[in-house]
């Protein structure tokens, strides 16, 4: 039965739908349930820093019952996206009912869109990948497969790195730095990929192209169906997903920096330059993001055997309370700079390691 812990992954999409098909203050129900009961039960429930032993490990880490549970969130995601836009388009609802609406199917598209779409695009199967990138479509955010695996987990925890936040700078602040940022990095990144085959940027394995390309024809799908309101909401829904991926960034790294060594380089990444929750519920719901340096680690580590460090700085609360946090800014400083390395706070200094 443990297995099957991540099944409760799948029940933002189940409140979502209940809110979408009774609309009203009902259609709120998902970020209720999300950014309220979400972190109250999770302050409720104790921790758990349990770390498999290696039987363990071989088993659960052969087990296709994780891959099914990550693969059955593209029809649910999907599922959903279209029946809130139908919604919005074929009834007459009032403002706030369709704001309800956009960001339950966001929130959706943020949590078993984006955060399934970035496990899968970490695997070396090409068909897993390719469900990665699909689930990355409704977010508009298709660039995120390129940036991350080919720049965040290499520039992590340092000012190159445009999905690191700095000490003192705030979550909104962040979301525009680091969307920006990613968006030119990703193209960077991929002229550097293509230059390596002699390839220009007009290239058929441009694969940038290509995203803008399918976004815009998933774009004139949505208007086609559903008008011009429902592509009004399809932007909202987007948004909404990817400044929720945006949020969880902040979090993951905020204010740590990796030292540089005696020859000018950046130490590895180490256990210590990414935030990491033990806290049940939020690393149930997000398939183990929460386990953020193990994940460093190794990108390729399934995340059902993802491990905890004893030397990773460990967040107060959980992701989905740390969320909530950090759209306060001065309480979230209060919380947090106290808990960065002073060592890290200033510039990323001389580190021992060569």
């Amino acid at each position: 039965m443990r297995d099957l812990k991540y099944i409760a992954a799948y029940s933002i999409p189940v409140v979502a739908l209940f809110g979408i098909y009774f609309k009203g203050l009902l259609a709120y129900a998902t970020p209720v349930y999300a950014f309220v009961f979400l972190p109250f039960l999770e302050l409720l429930l104790p921790v758990d820093a349990y770390n498999l032993n290696d039987d363990e490990f071989t088993s659960l880490n052969r087990k296709k019952l994780f891959d099914w549970m990550l693969y059955l969130n593209l029809p649910m995601v999907y599922g959903i996206l279209i029946f809130a836009l139908f919604s919005i388009s074929a009834f007459p609802l009032r403002p706030f009912e369709a704001v309800g609406v956009i960001l339950s199917a966001g929130i959706v598209v943020g949590v078993n869109g984006i955060n399934v779409g970035h496990e899968l695009g970490h695997r070396q199967a090409s068909k897993e990948r390719f469900l990665g990138k699909a689930l990355l479509l409704p977010a508009l955010y298709m660039h995120f497969y390129i940036e991350h695996n080919f720049g965040h987990h290499l520039h992590a925890a340092t000012p190159e790195d445009p999905a690191t936040a700095k000490y003192n700078q705030t979550v909104y602040s962040f979301w525009i730095s680091s969307t920006l940022r990613q968006y030119r990095s990703a193209w960077k990144i991929q002229k550097r990929l293509l230059s390596n085959y002699n390839l220009s940027t007009l290239s058929f394995r441009n694969d940038m192209l290509w995203y803008i390309i399918i976004q815009l024809i998933y774009l004139a799908v949505i208007y086609l169906f559903f008008g011009f309101a429902g592509l009004l909401a399809a932007i909202g829904i987007a948004i909404t997903g990817f400044l929720l991926l945006e949020t969880v960034n902040y979090i993951e790294h905020y204010g740590l920096l990796r030292l540089k060594t005696k020859s000018g380089r950046y130490e590895r990444v180490q256990e210590r330059h990414s935030w990491n929750s033990n806290h049940v519920i939020g690393r149930i719901v997000l398939y183990e993001l929460t386990r953020h340096s193990d994940h460093h680690y190794k990108s390729s580590k399934k995340y059902q055997v993802l491990a905890c460090h004893e030397d990773s700085p460990q967040m107060p609360f959980g992701y989905p309370t740390s969320m909530v946090l950090s759209l306060i800014p001065p309480l979230w400083f209060r919380v947090m700079n106290k808990r960065v390395p002073k060592e890290m706070i200033l510039t990323p200094s001389v580190s021992n390691s060569q």
